[in-house]
């Protein structure tokens, strides 16, 4: 599945199934085909969002101090795209839409 998450403060935003489904579940959502964040909702979300970005980087900082201390060709398999890189048009498209008072939807 892929969303397409509109907004009438913003661009489209598209994500494909498993980036999708991610975001969902960090959101504590189902993955759903249909859904809506309301503007009331979005202070949350967004902390939600961000603590989820500062975990990631708290878990990649550890990892990576324990590389370097095992050794240079010790590393672990990071991935190629961090959550931050995949998450910042969503938390971008969720400031501009409460700061312009519009919900983001999808699938509608």
């Amino acid at each position: 599945m892929i969303y397409k998450f509109k907004s009438q403060a913003t661009g489209d935003l598209i994500m494909l199934g498993p980036q999708g489904d991610q975001l969902m579940q960090l959101l504590g959502r189902a993955p759903a085909a249909r859904g809506i964040i309301e503007v009331a909702a979005m202070p949350a979300v967004l902390a939600m969002l961000e603590a989820a970005i500062a975990a990631e980087s708290a878990a990649k900082s550890a990892t990576g101090q324990a590389a370097r201390d095992s050794g240079p060709d010790d590393k672990a398999a990071e991935p190629a795209v961090s959550l931050r890189q995949r998450l910042w048009p969503m938390v971008d498209m969720l400031r501009q839409s409460h700061a312009a008072g519009q919900p983001v939807v999808w699938g509608v």
